[in-house]
């Protein structure tokens, strides 16, 4: 017997959606959709400092207006991160035990230092950060002096293969092309990494559909789950939109869909972005339901979408 496809929305609430985030919804839709999947809905309000409540609003909303529907999730508690806290505390704590993280004292402008490209002549560079490296009594040392610290875990120095379901293999050894990931910052906010790999462990997701910047992050995603005892997703990875050579973004005021739902009926965005991505020969009103046999990730470009932004 076939096991049960279940796909997954997992916006962000720091901004209102932009056409970028549309097609990824979409395609992760259409996807499960095609598969007489189950459709999740997640919201990963983690960062208090940048989640708002109009912009979690904003997102159900905007997806029904789309007819981009779900089975389970939002507006249940129990699918919002924000909430999960104790969630991500009990695995997290199950890392700790098992020596996979360790405490960092380095700000944030020495980590991104560390994560810059090695100086000419380093024929061996690791990017794990030099917290990783402390003897207990340092680490013991550090813990008492009460200074606030984030946590890391000890990304594995070996080759982590992802068969990505548009882009194929994609192979990576996270302590050296990488580094160490934040799991736990240091005003105590659990992160992206930790929280995204339990929440699809724990909610049954198979199937993760995302943009392809985050690619990169499979492989660790992928490890982590399965180090915490579960079994990982597919994963399928899709192109994305741009403003001449910048991906569409929330930071920089890309057109959200605030704007274009004064442009635009819900069917003729759909078209859009479906001919957008080379699922529709033109740009035509249809509605998302209508594209579900249409849908192939063979009729997928790779390449990513400039758009005129602004100007759409």
């Amino acid at each position: 017997m076939s096991k049960t496809v279940v796909g997954r929305f997992a916006p962000s609430p720091s901004g209102y959606m932009h056409m970028g985030n549309l097609l990824a919804m979409l395609l992760a839709w259409l996807d499960c959709r095609a598969q007489n999947g189950e459709m999740v809905f997640r919201m990963e309000d983690l960062d208090p400092a940048r989640s708002r409540r109009e912009y979690v609003d904003a997102l159900a909303e905007d997806l029904g207006w789309l007819g981009l529907d779900w089975d389970r999730g939002w507006p249940e508690a129990d699918y919002a991160q924000s909430r999960r806290g104790e969630i991500y505390e009990r695995y997290f704590e199950d890392l700790r035990r098992r020596d996979l993280v360790y405490p960092c004292r380095c700000s944030r402008a020495e980590r991104l230092a560390a994560a810059s490209a090695p100086h000419p002549g380093e024929a061996e560079w690791d990017r794990r950060c030099r917290c990783a490296r402390m003897s207990r009594a340092e680490q013991a040392a550090l813990l008492q002096s009460g200074r606030p610290l984030a946590w890391k875990l000890r990304c594995p120095d070996e080759d982590i293969a992802i068969s990505d379901g548009h882009y194929g293999l994609f192979v990576q050894n996270p302590a050296r092309e990488t580094g160490d990931c934040i799991l736990r910052r240091a005003d105590g906010v659990y992160a992206y990494q930790l929280a995204v790999s339990v929440d699809d462990m724990l909610m049954g997701v198979t199937r993760v559909v995302r943009g392809r910047d985050l690619l990169a992050s499979a492989p660790r995603q992928k490890w982590l789950i399965e180090t915490l005892g579960g079994t990982a997703p597919d994963y399928c990875h899709a192109p994305l939109l741009l403003e001449g050579e910048r991906k569409l973004s929330k930071r920089y005021g890309s057109l959200s869909t605030r704007e274009l739902r004064q442009r635009y009926k819900p069917e003729a965005l759909i078209g859009l972005l479906a001919h957008a991505c080379g699922l529709l020969d033109r740009a035509e009103p249809i509605a998302a339901r209508e594209l579900i046999p249409l849908f192939s990730w063979e009729r997928i470009t790779r390449e990513d979408i400039v758009f005129p932004g602004n100007d759409l």
